[in-house]
This record gives C-alpha cells, structure tokens and sequence, in this order.
C-alpha cells in the first residue's frame, strides 16, 4: 500500500509544483518587461510539461529508462484517447470550426521522426539534439506565424491586453514575495514530486511483476497527462473546442521532441523490441485518428468520445494482460 500513497503524493507534488512554476513564472517574466507573445510559447509550455520533463530526466538518471520513454509514449496515447475522449462523452467538442491543420501535419511529422529514431536501438544523445533542433525549427515557425498574425491587427496595445489576459495563472496586483514563493515550490516540489514517482513506480512494477515500461505506459502517463485532461474538460465545458484539440496537438509535440530529446541529452534510453513492434504504432495510429476531426471539421460527439474512451481501455487491458 506504502508504495500506492507514496507515488499518489509524488503525483499530487508534481502537478500543484508545475501549477506554481507556471503562475510565477509568468508573472515574473512580466514585470520585469518580456513579452506576452514570448511567455506564452516558452514559460508556460514548458512549466505545464513540467511533470513529464522531470519524470522522464529523472528516470533516465536513476537507470530506469524504460520508464522515461513509456512516460512520454503512454502519455500521447492518453492525451488523443483519453484526454479527447472524457470530455466529448460529458459535452460535444465541435471542433468543425477548428484550425490546426499545420499544427496536426507537425505532430504527424514529429511522430513519424520519433518512430524512425527509435529504430536506432535507442535514444542518444545524437537523437536528443535533432529532437530539439526539430522542435526549435517548429517553434520558430509558430512564433513567425504569431508575428505576421499580429501585424494585421490595427491596436497593437489591444492585442498585447488581450495576449496577457489569456495568460494563465496572470495576477497583475500579485506582490513579489508571492511570485518568489511560486517559483521556490516549483523548483522544490519538482524534483520531489518526480522522485517519490519514479521510485515508487519501479517498486510497484517489481511487485507485480510488470517492466517499468508498461508502469510507465499506464500509471505514470495517466497522471502525469492529468494537466491536460483538466485543461481539456473546461474547455469542453466551455464549447472552446480549439482549445481542446489544439492543447493534445501541442502537448504531443512538445513530449516527442523536446522532452525525449532534453532525456537523450542526459543518458541513453534504449528502445524496448516491443515499443517497436506494437505501442509506436499505436501512438502513430491514435493519432492519424484525429484526421477527421482536422481535415473534414467533424465534431467530437459523445459516440466518439465512448469509443475513444473504449480504445485506450482496451488497450491498457492488452498492455497489462
């Protein structure tokens, strides 16, 4: 039971230090005079990675790197078919007025690299730095694309408003003392957090005599996909499909490529024979789900988000079995 309690509250750290680092990150860069446009695409997808990135460097330096990169593969898995799927069954996600169609075609694209590196044997540091250089290149076009965005808006301090009151965790009134005790949590309860997980999970896949990729695959990509899903159910209950649909794309690509290729750089992950046989190309074919909902502006219903539901049981139930 002790090891149950012990990766639940390593969970539990991790999630409320990645919702502090966030909050007082944003809030720091702020007042100190960076851009909202540079806070939203660097500080605050990477705090809201926080949980995954940390988890996966520190099983990779703690010798359990089959943890790492089932985190990160588990976790994509999750976030089309679980993430996209709960909250379709509680309200219809109308993504037909959706655009992420060159967003989708870079997790395709990003996906398809990841598969290919894969079948090097294992994660180097090699595959780490095109990882990153892949994830660079995509952010520099997103961030071209913001800016050429912005320049056909006629009020340019109406859209730096609108930019940072979009900023999650922004308090503009929030006092110093309070934006360096969100930092300090962050950075504190982080590594924490990732450590009492990382351990306990390997004990739990010792007892039970599972390998420490199928925990990472099933337990720790749930919880650590948590932000994601509650991101996604209020946006669902808010009829912002967008938002839905283009925080699973947005998160996938950023475990792909930037979180296996930071976990490259710190020691090898070696790729288990049967990620390359069976869960790579579940991750791929999860995600060539979403072509209807991209291309041909389906709407996510309740049918769908049933049977998505359905196909991530199966397939944990078959992971497990």
């Amino acid at each position: 039971m002790m090891p149950w309690l012990l990766s639940s509250l390593g969970l539990v750290i991790l999630l409320l230090a990645g919702d502090a680092l966030v909050k007082g990150a944003v809030n720091l860069s702020l007042r100190v005079g960076i851009p909202a446009l540079i806070v939203s695409l660097t500080i605050v997808a990477f705090g809201t990675s926080a949980p995954e990135l940390l988890v996966s460097v520190n099983a990779v330096l703690a010798n359990k790197p089959g943890l790492a990169l089932g985190n990160i593969v588990g976790s994509n898995i999750a976030n089309v078919l679980l993430v996209l799927g709960l909250p379709a069954i509680l309200s219809v996600l109308h993504t037909s007025g959706c655009r992420c169609f060159k967003s989708y075609i870079q997790m395709l694209a990003a996906s398809v690299l990841f598969i290919a590196l894969a079948f090097r044997g294992s994660f180097d540091w090699i595959s780490g730095a095109i990882l990153l250089c892949a994830l660079g290149l995509m952010l520099a076009d997103a961030f071209r694309d913001t800016m050429a965005h912005r320049r056909e808006i006629n009020s340019r301090a109406a859209a730096d408003v609108d930019d940072i009151a979009d900023l999650e965790g922004l308090d503009p009134d929030m006092p110093w003392w309070q934006i360096l005790t969100f930092l300090l949590l962050g950075l504190v309860g982080l590594p924490l957090g990732a450590d009492l997980l990382v351990d306990n999970a390997s004990i739990l896949a010792t007892r039970y005599g599972v390998s420490e990729a199928v925990i990472g695959l099933t337990l720790v990509a749930v919880g650590t996909s948590l932000p994601e899903l509650a991101t996604t159910v209020m946006a669902a209950l808010r009829k912002q499909a967008d938002v839905a649909l283009g925080n699973v794309i947005g998160s996938n690509i950023f475990n792909l490529l930037g979180i296996i290729g930071v976990a490259a750089l710190v020691g090898r992950i070696p790729v288990d024979p049967q990620f390359l046989k069976f869960d790579l190309w579940i991750m791929l074919g999860t995600s060539l789900l979403l072509i209807p909902f991209v291309f041909f502006r389906c709407d996510i219903g309740r049918i769908v988000g049933i049977a998505l539901t359905s196909v991530y049981l199966a397939y944990v139930t078959m992971i497990i079995v």
